[in-house]
């Protein structure tokens, strides 16, 4: 899908539900770390993940697991840059994940077209606002409870799905008082990122609350702990049926984006529940 297509996408609702590859050039993500982190091993994974039918390519230099340390800006820059611009020349849309507006504008400048922010401009550094305002260009808010050294230390919530839900219908309004876009906003409830293994359920049971919103839903299961409890699957890599299990979910339940790192299975999860869905 190329960035004119996505925002045609974007703006003619009903969305036809999307799958995003994830790619990480980092050396410690919890489930691919390592793998990507030359630019050219990076730059062939991103070219089978398209082959497999991913509709856009999410790439970050920055490990956002539970207990990761931050990456300097410069470090994630040079991650990134070499293969946000090769990736770009393939034809496809790119999503930056990162919560540093210098590294999202890095990658805007070497072809990417969305900002994928866990931290939705609020509390890690400053600048991201202003930064998708002056570019005009698609934004995920994220809803996440403290940071990757903080988040899982006890996450508590009176009602998850209240809480999540209210800080997704008012944070975005934040982006759209400094200029953003307000129809280029997508959310995203932000599953693993300060929730128990219950917060997850209770959000995925009622994932249609925050599709109710009107804006696109972003959801990533992919591989994640939730499913390796409930599987037994300690090694992230063996949770791809569990994976498979909770992406139809979300589809079924209305979700506009799925990430994930098996594209070639979640591309068939997704063909096959929009297609019975209509």
């Amino acid at each position: 899908m190329s960035p004119q297509e996505f925002n045609t996408w974007l703006a003619t609702p009903p969305r036809r539900p999307l799958v995003m590859g994830v790619l990480n050039v980092t050396p410690d993500s919890f489930s691919d770390g390592g793998q990507f982190t030359a630019a050219n091993q990076a730059i062939r994974h991103a070219e089978q993940m398209l082959a497999d039918g991913a509709d856009l390519i999410d790439i970050g230099g920055e490990s956002t697991r539970p207990g990761a340390k931050p990456v300097p800006v410069e470090e994630q820059i040079r991650r990134i840059e070499p293969v946000v611009s090769a990736v770009a020349k393939l034809g496809t849309t790119i999503s930056i994940d990162t919560t540093r507006a210098e590294v999202a504008a890095a990658a805007l400048d070497a072809g990417a077209t969305i900002v994928n922010d866990i931290s939705a401009g609020r509390h890690f550094f400053p600048g991201m606002m202003d930064l998708v305002a002056a570019r005009q260009c698609p934004l995920i808010v994220m809803h996440m409870r403290g940071n990757p050294q903080t988040m899982q230390n006890d996450p508590k919530y009176a009602d998850v799905v209240s809480e999540v839900g209210r800080f997704l219908q008012r944070w975005p309004e934040q982006f759209v008082k400094r200029g953003a876009a307000a129809d280029k906003i997508l959310i995203d409830p932000g599953i693993g990122f300060g929730k128990t293994f219950d917060h997850n359920l209770q959000l995925l049971r009622n994932l249609d609350t925050f599709v109710a919103t009107g804006r696109p839903v972003v959801i990533g299961v992919s591989r994640k702990a939730f499913i390796g409890t409930i599987t037994n699957k300690p090694n992230p890599a063996d949770r791809v049926f569990g994976t498979a299990a909770a992406v139809a979910w979300c589809v079924a339940k209305g979700a506009a984006i799925v990430r994930v790192h098996d594209v070639a299975e979640m591309r068939q999860v997704v063909d096959v529940i929009s297609a019975i869905s209509g």
